[in-house]
C-alpha cells in the first residue's frame, strides 16, 4: 500500500538485517533472553507460587505468565543495552512483539478462565481472541497495521454531528469488553473476600457481593463509552428502549432481580437451609441475582426464580431453629403391657446417636384400630438436611429387634367373614363365623 514505508515494516528490516553478521549477536541475545526467563522462572518458581497464595488466580497468573513476563522484560533490558551502541535490533524488535502478543493471549484466557465457567461458547471466544491478537502481530509485522487502521476508520456513517466508524465501534468493543472482563474478574474477588468473612451474616454477605457486581459492570461502562469518544446521552436512548422492554415482556426479568435483593434484606432465608419451596424439598444451595439452588437429598437441584419465594409459601426448617420433631408409627396387638413397650420405644430413641436429649423423645398411644393399638414415638433431631429415612430405618429394625428380644406382637390384620348360605326351601340357614 501507498501508506507503508520500509522503514516500518519489519519483515523488510528483518530480511535488510539478515544480510548483516551483526544479526548472529541478536539471535544469541534473543536465546540468552529466553534461557535466562526460562532458569528464571525455574528457581523462582516456589516464592513465586507463595506470592500468589491461596488465591486461584494468583497462582494460575503466575503459572501463565510468568515466563513471557520475564522474556519480554529481559528482551527490553537487552534492546535498551544494545541499542546505545547504534546497531541494528530488528530480530530483537520482533521478539518484543511476539512475546507481547503471547503475553496479552495468555492474559485473556485468564482472565475468561476466571470469570466465566467452561463451556463452548468460552473456548469459541478465546479463539477468536487469540486470532484477532495474531493478526493485528501479523499486519503490526509486515508493516500493514496503519493502513488497516485507515481503511477502519474510513467506513463509518455520520449520525447527527457524531460519526461513527467500523475502527470506533471494533475500539468500542474492545474497551468493553476489556473492562468488563476486569469488572467480573474485580466481582468474583470481592464476591470471595466477602464469603470468606464469616463474622457476618450470611445474607449480608450475598448482597454485597451481588452489589458489588453490578456496580462494578456498570462503572465498567461508563468508564469504557467514554474512553472511545461515545457520548454518555447516548444511553437515554438505551434507557428508554429498556423501560419499554420492561412493560412488553421484561417486567418478569426485573422482578426477579428486584425480588432478589429483597430476599438477601430480609433474611427470609439463607445458604444451607432446609426449604420447600414449590414442591421442592432441599438445602438452599445457591444464591443468586435471578434465582436460588435447591439441592435435594437425591442430588436433584431445582433452579426457582426469586419471585417464587415472594408470591409462593415457604416452608423453612432451619428459619429460627434447626430442630424439627420427627415420628415412627407402629402398632401393637391388645394383649400387650402398654406400659413397658412405650418405654422401651422411648429408651430404643435414646439409643440413636442424631436424637436429641432435649426435648426427650417419648412414645405416645394414637388409638385403638381394628387389628391393633397404634403407638407413635417422637422424637427431635437438629440436622433435617441430613436426612431422617436413614434414622427411621435404624429405629424400625432395632424395635423389630426388641419387640422379638420381649415376645412383643406386631398383630397381622384380622377381619370377621360371616357366610351366608341359600338353603332349600323349608329348610334353615346356617351362618358360620370364621377368624381369619
Amino acid at each position: 500500500m501507498s501508506g507503508t514505508q520500509p522503514s516500518a515494516n519489519l519483515l523488510h528490516k528483518l530480511w535488510a538485517s539478515l544480510q548483516d553478521v551483526n544479526v548472529l549477536w541478536q539471535a544469541a541475545a534473543a536465546s540468552s533472553c529466553l534461557l535466562l526467563a526460562w532458569l528464571l522462572c525455574r528457581v523462582l518458581r516456589a516464592r513465586l507460587a507463595a506470592f500468589g497464595g491461596n488465591s486461584t488466580f494468583g497462582r494460575d497468573a503466575i503459572a501463565m505468565l510468568q515466563f513471557p513476563v520475564l522474556a519480554v522484560l529481559l528482551t527490553l533490558a537487552t534492546q535498551a543495552l544494545m541499542g546505545s551502541s547504534g546497531g541494528d535490533l530488528t530480530l530483537l524488535e520482533l521478539m518484543v512483539a511476539l512475546l507481547t502478543a503471547a503475553v496479552i493471549i495468555r492474559f485473556v484466557v485468564l482472565m475468561l478462565r476466571q470469570v466465566f465457567a467452561p463451556s463452548g461458547w468460552r473456548d469459541t471466544l478465546i479463539r477468536a481472541i487469540a486470532i484477532a491478537v495474531w493478526v493485528g502481530f501479523a499486519l503490526h509485522v509486515a508493516g500493514l497495521l496503519p493502513d488497516a487502521l485507515k481503511f477502519l476508520d474510513a467506513l463509518g456513517f455520520s449520525v447527527g454531528k457524531s460519526r461513527i466508524s467500523l475502527l470506533l465501534i471494533l475500539q468500542g468493543a474492545l474497551s468493553v469488553l476489556a473492562t468488563l472482563l476486569i469488572a467480573l474478574w474485580l466481582g468474583r474477588f470481592v464476591e470471595a473476600r466477602a464469603m470468606g468473612a464469616t463474622d457476618l451474616d450470611i445474607n449480608l454477605r450475598v448482597m454485597i457481593s451481588k452489589l458489588a457486581q453490578a456496580l462494578l459492570v456498570l462503572g465498567a461502562i461508563l468508564l469504557a463509552l467514554p474512553a472511545v469518544g461515545i457520548d454518555l446521552t447516548v444511553l437515554s436512548v438505551f434507557g428508554g428502549a429498556l423501560g419499554v422492554g420492561l412493560g412488553f415482556g421484561l417486567q418478569k426479568i426485573a422482578s426477579n432481580y428486584i425480588s432478589g435483593f429483597i430476599i438477601l434484606m430480609d433474611r427470609s432465608v439463607s445458604l444451607g437451609d432446609l426449604v420447600t419451596i414449590d414442591n421442592h424439598t432441599g438445602k438452599l444451595f445457591k444464591m443468586s441475582a435471578r434465582y436460588v439452588v435447591v439441592r435435594s437429598l437425591a442430588g436433584v437441584e431445582a433452579i426457582i426464580p426469586n419471585d417464587t419465594l415472594i408470591t409462593a409459601t415457604v416452608v423453612n426448617q432451619s428459619y429460627t431453629d434447626t430442630r424439627v420433631r420427627q415420628c415412627v408409627a407402629v402398632q401393637v396387638s391388645y394383649d400387650t403391657d402398654l406400659d413397658f413397650v412405650l418405654q422401651l420405644l422411648t429408651r430404643i430413641a435414646e439409643g440413636q446417636p442424631r436424637v436429641l436429649s432435649e426435648p426427650k423423645p417419648k412414645a405416645f398411644v394414637i388409638g385403638f384400630a381394628d387389628s391393633g393399638i397404634n403407638l407413635e414415638l417422637g422424637f427431635w433431631v437438629n440436622d433435617p438436611g441430613e436426612g431422617t429415612k436413614g434414622l427411621r430405618s435404624n429405629m424400625h429394625v432395632e424395635i423389630w429387634r426388641e419387640f422379638a428380644r420381649h415376645g412383643i406382637e406386631i398383630p397381622y390384620p384380622q377381619r370377621v367373614v360371616r357366610t351366608l348360605q341359600t338353603a332349600a326351601p323349608g329348610s334353615k340357614i346356617s351362618n358360620s363365623k370364621n377368624n381369619e
